[in-house]
């Protein structure tokens, strides 16, 4: 579920009707743009966002605007709006990238980064991005995101900072190599032309040339104190002796202006601008909910504010959304709470009232994240505990991390320990930042504060959170010694956890599952998988469901049923939308072993490429299957150079990464490409020093020691029997067919092939018998010739045929592909068949996990052996050549 955006942000402010041109500072402007940055420092109420704004409405250049506030110092809600900006002005950038961030474990911000400015590159236009206020940021992980992006900035983009204060960057550094324009306070300042034109002309007073100079001399040219100082004398009968009197430091000099502007409103208008000065964005139905006096227009008081210039900035054109002057806002709350502070007692807490007003609108607009932070303003615990927990998914979960920590950060122990669940929900906002070794900690408070509780539904509910907590934090320990810890957790959990609390339930099954399935006990598994999906469906938590669906895949495919498997791969995939994130790297690598041992090695590199691409944008053991997986499609496509360099990363990554529970499965594919290689005692050593039985069975084979090789895999087979492994016990015995077959017990052989086809032919296997090559097509053709499932023994034959150099392929006489100029292949034959039955072209793309334009390709190419040019010419061609 995606949080909603804010779209108020990525507005450009359009220049007032009376803006002050300022062609100088236009000009600095304009010649910048071939340097990478240009920085605009300075204190409120300087004019930084009008003078850009007015200089972006007369550029050529499209310009992408994102005002920051302090809850993008989260890293993921930054990325967003800045996607989201970008795409105001290119709208196919960044597509992937939004979709990916929605995920609980996004990638890192560099990748993101890295796909952005690639994207970025490729567009024709000149681009500026602004980046307005940044001195609201004060987290490192988006500083360094500015400088990775400022690092490796595309030629036709140029990026615009306004700050109050100097952001923490390399500016040293931009300066020595003249990559960075800079406008100061002191460049900003208005001269004496712009503060008489401002004063006069715009502000509609009538000052002498004396009196503006004054005015101008103690402002210092600064503009909020100027516009401040015009609506003050608005009706002064002696405009001099109140500019005389007009003097002290900004502060002093804004506090006292701010009084006479606030004095000389009406009552009405006071009340408005100072209990609205709580929000940090305005509208009409806001202010009217925040105020709840129906006696007066939220829209028409800010539409006459804005005409009598009280530092209202209008944020769209159609002026539904509006601002306060930072720093006038910043005035009018502290006035707002020391009126609340002198309050005799008998009127409400105004803030606290006022921001439950505005956190109940924003809850009803859908805007989860700003109705938290007024909650989270107004101290009201519960409210914000509850908008928090959201509906089913946490808001901590959709893009809330940052203003959710900082808030639990902020709250002290005893409110913590008076409210349990917060120390468990601090618990839960750690594992999703990976801060892992500070999860044990809130848990323990949490219990800690439990006792003496009464028991109830709640607490015990509570009790099952820790415990799923618990088995979290065992699972992302990523060691298959703790699946015990994480079957007690999760069990502890389903037995507290209340039965309507559906998401929590459904993602301590899904744990569950994932532990039996490391053990190896598939059945259970395959049964909590089960139950999870059911639970995170009824319950909503999309991310469990892709999960859990997922991993029945998984066992799916392990137990043989791979036209099952692929479907539920394809399931999740749906699931997960376009386009995919990275949780989509197991489904793609599940479709992509199913692709390969149904032979189409098109599909299975497609899927493979995209899931290493997926994997390696977040830390996760995922990568190590799909990086295994393309060494060995290089293996089969016979680049064994390939197949060997793709394993020497992948060991990398399994040392770098602490992957060594994988360490098993990148040895056995290393012995098979040493045996290919020629390497039979490097292959050796590594067989033995692994204790893999499988591979140390080929060693045995390629030093010709079938007696020992036999011996190996009769118990292996056994063992795996015993376990219900089917699909190892299907390599084993397609193996010790080949063993048998080279020890000269070709009947033996042929019993064993007979049960390997009987258990592979449900699942369309193809590849598990080509791989093993010349002795295979040996046994094959021996079953063929005694009547041995025939159909499907012929349709391996013409597969390891297929493999084979053309000057080793055995043509079969009585072959009726033999009447084509080139044979079709096995998928070109399984497309004509589907075609014979009268599918469609999509309906043969959804049957066989194919784009249309793939099976439209197929088309084409059946077409042109059987030199047709339509289906049924096609059809009747095919069954003359008994094809089908």
């Amino acid at each position: 579920m995606s949080t909603p955006l804010l779209v108020t942000k990525l507005y450009i402010p359009p220049p007032g009707p009376k803006v002050i041109r300022r062609p100088r500072l236009v000009e600095r402007l304009n010649e910048g743009l071939h340097r990478k940055l240009t920085l605009i420092s300075a204190p409120a109420g300087f004019g930084k966002t009008t003078l850009v704004s007015e200089w972006v409405a007369d550029s050529e250049r499209l310009t992408a605007w994102l005002s920051l506030d302090e809850a993008d110092n989260d890293p993921t809600r930054f990325l967003t709006y800045l996607t989201a900006a970008l795409q105001t002005v290119a709208a196919n950038v960044g597509g992937a990238i939004l979709n990916v961030l929605q995920s609980p474990r996004p990638p890192s911000t560099e990748s993101i980064l890295t796909t952005l400015l690639n994207e970025i590159a490729t567009l024709p236009d000149n681009i500026v991005l602004v980046l307005d206020d940044y001195h609201a940021i004060d987290a490192k992980p988006v500083d360094d995101a500015i400088a990775f992006l400022l690092d490796h900035l595309p030629p036709r983009m140029h990026l615009v900072i306004t700050t109050r204060e100097d952001p923490r960057l390399s500016l040293a550094r931009l300066r020595a190599r003249d990559q960075m324009t800079e406008l100061r306070a002191a460049d900003l300042r208005f001269t004496a032309a712009e503060a008489a034109e401002f004063l006069n002309p715009v502000m509609g007073l009538s000052l002498t040339a004396k009196d503006i100079a004054v005015l101008e001399d103690r402002t210092e040219g600064w503009i909020a104190g100027l516009q401040l100082a015009a609506i003050s004398m608005r009706g002064h009968v002696n405009p001099t002796r109140f500019i005389q009197s007009f003097s002290g430091s900004h502060r002093f000099v804004l506090d006292y202006l701010v009084e006479e502007v606030l004095q000389r409103q009406s009552a009405r208008i006071q009340s408005f601008l100072l209990r609205t000065s709580i929000l940090d964005r305005l509208s009409g139905p806001l202010c009217d909910a925040v105020l709840g006096d129906p006696s007066a227009s939220g829209q028409d008081t800010l539409e006459y504010i804005e005409s009598a210039n009280l530092f209202l900035l209008p944020l769209d054109d159609e002026r539904r959304w509006y601002r306060y002057h930072h720093l006038f806002a910043e005035l009018l709350r502290q006035r707002l709470y020391q009126c609340a502070a002198s309050s005799t007692g008998n009127e409400p807490a105004e803030g606290a009232e006022l921001h439950v007003r505005a956190s109940v609108w924003f809850e009803g607009a859908g805007l989860e994240i700003e109705a938290f932070r007024h909650a989270a303003a107004a101290n009201d615990l519960a409210r914000a505990e509850r908008l928090i927990e959201g509906k089913g998914v946490p808001l901590y979960v959709r893009g809330g991390v940052a203003p959710v920590l900082n808030w639990l950060e902020s709250l002290p122990a005893p409110a913590m320990d008076a409210r349990p669940s917060l120390w468990v929900m601090f618990a839960a906002v750690l594992s999703i930042i990976g801060q892992i070794t500070r999860i044990e900690p809130k848990l323990q408070a949490a219990e800690v504060a439990l006792q003496g509780v009464a028991p109830d539904d709640r607490t015990r509910d509570l009790i099952g959170r820790i415990a799923s907590l618990r088995s979290l934090v065992a699972l992302l320990a990523a060691d298959p010694r703790q699946m015990e810890t994480i079957i007690v957790q999760s069990r502890r959990a389903l037995e507290y956890l209340h039965p309507d609390n559906l998401s929590a339930r459904a993602s301590a099954i899904w744990k569950l599952g994932l532990a039996y399935l490391y053990q190896g006990n598939r059945s259970l598994a395959r049964q909590a998988f089960a139950e999870a999906i059911s639970a995170s469906e009824s319950s909503g938590n999309i991310h469990v469901n892709i999960l859990a669906t997922t991993c029945l895949g998984n066992v799916q495919e392990i137990d043989n049923q791979l036209y099952l498997a692929a479907e539920t791969y394809q399931r999740a995939l749906q699931l997960i939308g376009e386009p995919p994130g990275p949780v989509a790297c197991e489904a793609h690598v599940g479709l992509a072993r199913i692709s390969y041992q149904w032979n189409d090695l098109d599909a299975a590199q497609q899927h493979g490429q995209q899931s290493v691409q997926l994997a390696r944008q977040i830390d996760i053991a995922s990568v190590v299957s799909s990086e295994l997986f393309l060494a060995h499609l290089q293996l089969a496509q016979g680049n064994v150079t390939g197949a060997t360099a793709s394993l020497a990363q992948t060991e990398q990554t399994v040392h770098q990464r602490n992957f060594w529970f994988r360490t098993p499965e990148v040895i056995a594919a290393q012995v098979v490409v040493q045996l290919r290689n020629g390497h039979v005692d490097e292959a050796a050593e590594l067989a033995q020093t692994h204790d893999l039985p499988l591979s140390l069975a080929r060693v045995r084979l390629a030093q010709g020691d079938t007696n020992t090789a036999l011996a190996v895999l009769g118990s292996l087979s056994q063992q795996l029997k015993e376990k219900g492994w089917e699909d190892e016990r299907l390599k084993v015995m397609v193996f010790q067919a080949v063993v048998h077959h080279a020890h000269d017990e070709q009947d033996k052989a042929l019993q064993l092939l007979s049960e390997a086809l009987a258990l592979a032919k449900p699942g369309g296997y193809i590849r598990l018998f080509v791989d093993e090559g010349a002795p295979m097509a040996h046994l094959l053709a021996e079953a063929a010739a005694q009547g041995i499932m025939p159909d499907y023994t012929r349709r391996l034959l013409a597969a390891i045929e297929a493999e084979a150099p053309a000057g080793e392929r055995q043509p079969d006489p009585a072959s009726p592909a033999q009447s084509l100029i080139e044979p079709l292949s096995p998928r070109e034959l399984e497309v004509l068949r589907l075609i014979a039955q009268g599918l469609s072209n999509h309906e043969i793309g959804e049957r066989l996990y194919l784009a249309l334009s793939t099976v439209k390709g197929h088309n084409r190419v059946i077409f042109g052996k059987l030199g047709v040019q339509r289906r049924t010419e096609a059809v009747a061609r095919a069954r003359g050549l008994s094809l089908l």
